[in-house]
């Protein structure tokens, strides 16, 4: 297991939160994703997974969901 942690733009609610957590749900190995909220800022969003997950991959998720990795 692995837990990464990525910046993400745009989340101001708990509805956000719920949709990136939903994507990147999705993508293979991913076990857990906790958010801490920073509302209008820059949010962490932690992803427990089996492996390491691939940053494209990761990227699209974010994107699906309606925002924007940090850095992007």
């Amino acid at each position: 297991m692995t837990t990464t942690t990525y910046s993400v733009n745009g989340m101001t609610c708990g509805h956000c939160s719920a949709a990136v957590t939903e994507e990147l749900g999705k993508l293979p190995g991913v076990q857990e994703v906790t958010i801490d909220l920073n509302a209008g800022g820059t949010s962490a969003v932690h992803v427990t997974s089996e492996a390491a997950l691939d940053d494209a991959a990761v990227r699209e998720a974010v994107d699906e969901a309606g925002y924007e990795l940090a850095g992007a």
